[in-house]
């Protein structure tokens, strides 16, 4: 039976041991792992290349997936349907074909990513795709009569527009506080926000702005666009994710930004050695 002292030892070789592990299954993992010039593993600076959050990547030796793209890639496919909608592509003006996915992946799957993302520590993710799920899960309910949501106005369509204008600003906010959140990550990260915010803005002013008692169909195309946009560079960064060398011949560059702490800690790296 060995001694207290050897056992704890033990311990703390097995906790370097998985922390070791951890920094070189990262760094042959898609490129998220990255020493700053230190032998410290704990001290590594991975910024987001698929990882849905904006700062240093907080070692986590639980066994879970990245849940990010699968989130990312739930919320990409429902906004490109609705801003196709909203572009009135191919004529089609009627919202109601994006109540199922809103429902079902767009929510439900997105509020899924999201806790799972709590599960592995990251409050960013976890806060950014839940309540984007949520978002669409309330969307579907606006446009299903059988809550009566927009039927509660009557024929008051001033003020429908109106509590659909508070409604869409709301997210504008939300997403701009994200958005602060991202600036020290990647440009594509920081773009996925930026663009989701424009377009989040512009509907709001689209109902606002209203022309005729309806919806401002002018401004509301640009929204489509730029929901279009979004979509694409969500997509960018679910794949930015998935692909790794493992099963694809190229990796997804994502341009971390000069100010960002991994560029920070490649610099101090260089200087060291």
């Amino acid at each position: 039976m060995p001694a207290p002292n050897d056992t704890t030892h033990d311990a703390n070789n097995k906790e370097n041991s998985d922390i070791e592990g951890y920094a070189a299954h990262t760094q042959s993992n898609g490129g998220f792992g990255h020493s700053n010039g230190t032998n410290n593993p704990v001290a590594m600076l991975p910024a987001f290349g698929g990882q849905f959050q904006p700062g240093p990547y907080t070692p986590n030796f639980r066994k879970f997936a990245n849940p990010a793209p699968l989130g990312l890639c739930a919320f990409a496919l429902t906004t490109f349907v609705l801003s196709l909608v909203n572009a009135n592509a191919r004529n089609v003006g009627v919202p109601n074909i994006v109540v199922g996915l809103a429902y079902a992946y767009g929510g439900l799957i997105q509020l899924l990513a999201g806790m799972w993302e709590m599960a592995v520590g990251n409050t960013f993710g976890a806060t950014a795709l839940s309540s984007y799920g949520g978002f669409w899960i309330s969307y579907a309910m606006i446009q299903t009569g059988g809550f009566g949501i927009a039927a509660a106005y009557g024929d008051d369509k001033a003020a429908l527009m109106s509590a659909l204008g508070f409604y869409l600003i709301a997210w504008f906010i939300f997403t701009t506080l994200l958005l602060v959140c991202t600036m020290k990550s990647t440009l594509a990260f920081f773009s996925l926000f930026f663009f989701l915010d424009i377009t989040f803005l512009l509907l709001a002013i689209a109902h606002f702005n209203t022309v005729d008692g309806g919806v401002n169909l002018s401004v509301q195309k640009a929204a489509g666009i730029f929901g279009l946009i979004t979509a694409f560079i969500a997509w960018w960064n679910a794949l930015a994710g998935m692909a790794e060398t493992s099963n694809s011949f190229f990796t997804i560059p994502v341009l971390h930004f000069p100010w960002s702490e991994k560029v920070k800690a490649e610099r101090r790296a260089s200087k060291n050695d």
